[in-house]
């Protein structure tokens, strides 16, 4: 069993940065493939980035790329979601969410095995 839970989460207006966390229970951490999720208001939970198990390879979708970085330290059992030039339509709740190594980086999240409880990030036009 795996426990997350996200920090860092807040207001930040427009263009500005924010960095959220991502801290795990146990001495598994490494095994699992990492990714961040987000829930607008009104809409489904969507997959944003994804990182492998050794940190080598990530993915971002077309929204985040460029402005968004994802990062892990498997000796801290922690992954970052590292925020810039966010826009309003950024504001979400983000959740982390841990798969299998072999999940690939596209990460679906009917194969996500345990989630953290969400994180709040709102941007301000």
């Amino acid at each position: 069993q795996v426990q997350l839970v996200e920090s860092g989460g807040g207001l930040v207006q427009a263009g500005g940065s924010l960095r959220i966390s991502c801290t795990a229970s146990g001495r598994t951490f490494s095994s699992y493939s990492m990714g961040w999720f987000r829930q607008a208001p009104g809409k489904e939970r969507e997959f944003v980035t994804a990182i492998t198990w050794n940190g080598v390879s990530t993915y971002y979708t077309d929204a985040v790329k460029g402005r968004f970085t994802i990062s892990r330290d498997n000796a801290k059992n922690t992954v970052y979601l590292q925020m810039d030039s966010l826009k309003p339509e950024d504001t979400a709740v983000y959740y982390c969410g841990a798969g299998p190594r072999a999940i690939g980086l596209i990460m679906p999240q009917s194969r996500v095995l345990y989630w953290g409880q969400g994180t709040q990030v709102t941007v301000s036009s």
